[in-house]
């Protein structure tokens, strides 16, 4: 009886889920409140003046960011939207590709005075740091698994925004986003972008909200702003 019940509970929750999202997604005007989840790194260096910008654009619609590395339940609108670094985004979501995120070798410019005369392979032989294991699905956490021996990653940390205060610091070299690594004056390329590392940028919706008014509003300017900064991104 207690099994019956619990499957009766969980259906009701999706229908309630559902019908939610399907009234949300027939909103006609471009106000109320729209959720918005993404991740530490692209809040902090890319996105929040663009929100600033959108806020200041449209008035009557609130943003309600939500900070998560794991991926939120659109389906039970944990979330109206999700801005996201992935090469895999769900099946269930629909949205655009707006970037491809470009990554390179990283260390200090004071260490690395004249990077055009670097012999690459001696970078092996260096202290590096490297993404936790709760990144080991990035293509860069990868990279640094499979080239570089155990005894020399001398520092793992669970962020990218460690990851690149670690180089930043002097701990090791590292790969970082460009984005970020190449708007720190301390820091030097010591490789070009790696194809290899890039991770495709996402702005991803559910199906029932793509015609929402405020959330077509949000993903169209978003999609515009990051167009503008796309050179950058992609390194």
């Amino acid at each position: 009886a207690g099994e019956e019940m619990t499957a009766l509970a969980e259906r009701m929750d999706e229908d309630v889920a559902t019908f939610a999202r399907k009234l949300a997604g027939q909103s006609l005007s471009p106000a109320g409140e729209v959720r918005v989840t993404t991740n530490d790194t692209l809040l902090a260096h890319l996105l929040t003046p663009m929100f600033a910008r959108f806020c200041k654009q449209c008035p009557d619609i609130r943003l309600d960011v939500v900070l998560a590395n794991q991926a939120l339940n659109l389906s039970k609108r944990d979330a109206d939207v999700a801005i996201r670094a992935t090469d895999n985004p769900p099946e269930t979501l629909v949205g655009r590709k707006v970037g491809t995120i470009g990554w390179a070798i990283y260390g200090r410019r004071v260490d690395f005075p004249d990077p055009s005369a670097l012999d690459l392979l001696a970078l092996y032989d260096r202290p590096w740091v490297a993404l936790g294991d709760n990144l080991a699905q990035l293509k860069a956490a990868r990279f640094v698994r499979e080239h570089v021996s155990q005894d020399r990653i001398v520092y793992k940390v669970n962020t990218v925004l460690g990851l690149t205060e670690a180089v930043e610091a002097g701990i090791g070299v590292g790969p970082l986003p460009c984005f970020i690594a190449d708007a720190r004056a301390t820091l030097v390329r010591l490789t070009p972008p790696n194809p290899d590392f890039s991770t495709a940028l996402w702005l991803l919706t559910h199906p029932d909200l793509r015609q929402s008014a405020r959330v077509r509003v949000f993903l169209d300017f978003m999609a515009g702003e990051i167009s503008k900064r796309r050179k950058a991104i992609e390194g």
